[in-house]
C-alpha cells in the first residue's frame, strides 16, 4: 500500500475526513478491495508499458530515509521490512544502494506480483516479496533491523472497519517482527508527530525527526508529511493491547 496513484487523494481525503475522536472517518481508501482495484490496474498497466506506477510521497520521500539510513552508517546486510511495499520502487532503489537483506509484504496479491516483476525487469534476484497481512502475519515474517512504513498506517487509518483496533494490532505486530533496539520509519500525511508518538507510545521512543518541506497559508506554517525514526525499546505482551 506503500505506493499508488491514489496517495495525494488520500491526503485530500484524510484532511477533509479527520475525525479528532478517533483518527478518521471511514474511507474506501482504507479497504483491501481498493487497493487490490488499483494494484490490479497498474500491474496492467506495467505489463502493457512498462509503466511501474506512482511512488507515494515522491521519490524524495525514498531518498530521505536511504540518505538516513547511510548516514547512521546501518550495515548492508542489516534485515529490513518494508511494510505495504506496493509497486516494490522502494526496495529497487536500497538494492541499487547496496542493502542486501530486504523483504516487502503487501496484502494485495497484484501488487506483489506488480513488484516481482518490477524488480525481475532491474535484474535483482536478492529481494524477497511476500504476499502478507501485516495485521495478521505468519511467523514467516520476523526478526527485521529496520521497518519502513511509507503510508500503510495511513491507509489502515482510513479503515471502515475498526480502525482503532486495527491501529492496536499493527502496533503489536511491529512489536513482533522488529528486534529489540530496531528502528521503526514511518512517513505519514495523516498524523502529526505528536500523534504518532502516541500511537506507538507502547514500547517505542522517538529517535529522530527527518526534516521535511514545510508550507505556509493564511500566514501559517507548517509540514504536509510527518516522517519519524522510532526506536523499540522492549518487547511487551499482548494484554498491554486489550
Amino acid at each position: 500500500m506503500s505506493a499508488g496513484a491514489d496517495g495525494g487523494a488520500a491526503a485530500a481525503e484524510a484532511a477533509a475526513q479527520r475525525s479528532r475522536e478517533d483518527g478518521f472517518a471511514p474511507s474506501a481508501l482504507g479497504t483491501r478491495e481498493h487497493w487490490d482495484a488499483v494494484y490490479d490496474r497498474e500491474l496492467q498497466t506495467f505489463q502493457e508499458y512498462g509503466d511501474a506506477g506512482e511512488i507515494w510521497f515522491g521519490e524524495e520521500s525514498m531518498t530521505r530515509l536511504i540518505k538516513w539510513m547511510i548516514k547512521q552508517k546501518i550495515p548492508l546486510d542489516a534485515s529490513i521490512l518494508d511494510i505495504g511495499t506496493g509497486n516494490g520502487v522502494f526496495l529497487v532503489e536500497l538494492a541499487k544502494c547496496g542493502f542486501s537483506n530486504i523483504t516487502g509484504i503487501d496484502y494485495s496479491p497484484s501488487a506483489i506480483q506488480l513488484s516481482k516483476s518490477v524488480t525481475t525487469r532491474e535484474g535483482l534476484c536478492n529481494i524477497e516479496l511476500k504476499v502478507e497481512d501485516f495485521l495478521n502475519l505468519s511467523n514467516k515474517v520476523s526478526g527485521f533491523h529496520i521497518c519502513v512504513d511509507k503510508g500503510t498506517f495511513d491507509a489502515i487509518s482510513l479503515s471502515p472497519d475498526d480502525s482503532l483496533g486495527k491501529r492496536k494490532q499493527y502496533v503489536k505486530s511491529l512489536s513482533r517482527v522488529l528486534k529489540r533496539k530496531g528502528f521503526f520509519l514511518i512517513t505519514s500525511c495523516n498524523w502529526t508527530k505528536e500523534e504518532l508518538l502516541n500511537e506507538f507510545s507502547e514500547g517505542f521512543e522517538l529517535y529522530e525527526e527527518l526534516p521535511t518541506p514545510k508550507f505556509s497559508f493564511g500566514g501559517r506554517s507548517g509540514n504536509s508529511v510527518a516522517v519519524l525514526v522510532l526506536q523499540k525499546t522492549r518487547d511487551f505482551s499482548s494484554e498491554q493491547f486489550s
